[in-house]
């Protein structure tokens, strides 16, 4: 597997350049197409279902208004292409809301890349819920970037949440073009008690041996914590001074409500480094 097709959620917040420099960056590394997906807000329903132009109603001004932002930020997704010297890129301005545009574009890419909500922001963006909800709907692995700190590297030193389950056995699967190009990668199985079957009995020897086939060496580690699992990975990374976080993304979607597991809200909500996630 390789990242040929990454794509990022533009938008104009204060955190939409570093999350761009980090999708073109890693669009370069693997010589892959970037695309830079900006909504407009608009459902897309309006222009399915109705023969109504938008630009010539009461609404116009608004609409253009809508468009003008879009464009705003997909420029700065152009400058930031350009600067990485990407050979492939570009930008699409979508007629749809964030959830419902950015999980119709992940269905035709292999990586997603978009920002931590960032509650602090002075004009919070009407969806706040979207890492959880891109993790859940879009059945590809979601790279979040913190709305905090400055990120030099990502992906040199990669820790691996692993627990044996479907979500961790997908995430690090998906992580594999990533983790290729990594310096560093550590497996961490937390108070792990060993296999759960008689097929694997020494997990930590199987997961080492599986990823040395894609030529990949990985230490792995078994460490016990009485804290939860979440601040527990999030302590081991800093410790390790990983720039990069991949684990399993738990939970389940109710209509067009997101729940999370606790692991997976807390890393989501006090990340200090970028996360990959896939569900």
């Amino acid at each position: 597997m390789q990242y040929k097709t990454i794509l990022v959620h533009v938008d104009r917040s204060p955190h939409a350049a570093t999350r761009i420099r980090i999708a073109a960056e890693m669009a370069a590394r693997e010589n892959a197409h970037l695309i830079g997906a900006a909504m407009t807000g608009i459902p897309r329903y309006v222009f399915e279902q109705s023969e109504v132009d938008l630009t010539r109603t009461v609404m116009a001004n608004h609409v253009d208004a809508l468009y003008r932002r879009a464009d705003e930020a997909l420029a700065q997704f152009d400058r930031i292409a350009a600067q990485a010297g990407l050979q492939s890129h570009e930008a699409r301005r979508i007629n749809d809301d964030d959830q419902g545009g950015l999980i119709r574009q992940a269905r035709y890419c292999d990586l997603v890349v978009l920002s931590q909500a960032d509650r602090s922001e002075a004009v919070m963006p009407v969806v706040s819920n979207l890492p959880e909800y891109a993790v859940l709907n879009s059945g590809r692995p979601i790279l979040i970037t913190p709305h905090a700190g400055d990120f030099k590297t990502v992906g040199e030193r990669i820790l691996v949440a692993w627990d044996g389950t479907t979500e961790s056995t997908r995430a690090l699967a998906n992580a594999i073009p990533a983790l290729r190009h990594a310096e560093k990668v550590v497996i961490a199985a937390f108070n792990s008690s060993g296999g759960t079957s008689a097929h694997d009995e020494k997990p930590e020897a199987d997961i080492a041996q599986y990823l040395s086939r894609h030529d990949i060496r990985a230490e792995v580690m078994q460490p016990t914590t009485s804290l939860d699992i979440g601040n527990a990975l999030l302590s081991l990374a800093a410790d390790l001074g990983s720039d990069l976080l991949v684990m399993g993304g738990y939970g389940h979607t109710r209509l067009r409500e997101t729940l999370m597991g606790g692991v997976t809200r807390t890393v989501l909500e006090t990340m200090t480094i970028p996360v990959l996630m896939s569900h």
